[in-house]
């Protein structure tokens, strides 16, 4: 059980940063100096991509977890069909 709760509190994490690389995207466009929107519209594309990749790579292995067990339980099944 503590593998899941790890990778839900990552996930959680990866959706606390997504959510605050999209208010900092909106802050960006809110600017007037156009040095400081690009640092800020870069920085905050940055947050939004590497968030995204690691929200979508955790929620990756927990659907590969989940299918894994539903495999072992299926051909345990077929075992027990078998004999």
């Amino acid at each position: 059980m503590s593998w899941w709760a790890k990778f839900i509190l990552f996930s959680a994490g990866a959706i606390f940063f997504l959510e605050f690389g999209i208010e900092e995207m909106i802050r960006a466009y809110r600017l007037k100096n156009p040095v400081e929107f690009l640092a800020s519209f870069f920085s905050a594309s940055f947050i939004i991509l590497i968030s995204g990749a690691l929200l979508a790579g955790f929620i990756w292995r927990m659907v590969m977890k989940i299918r894994g067990e539903e495999g072992k339980r299926r051909k345990g099944e077929e075992e027990d069909l078998i004999n």
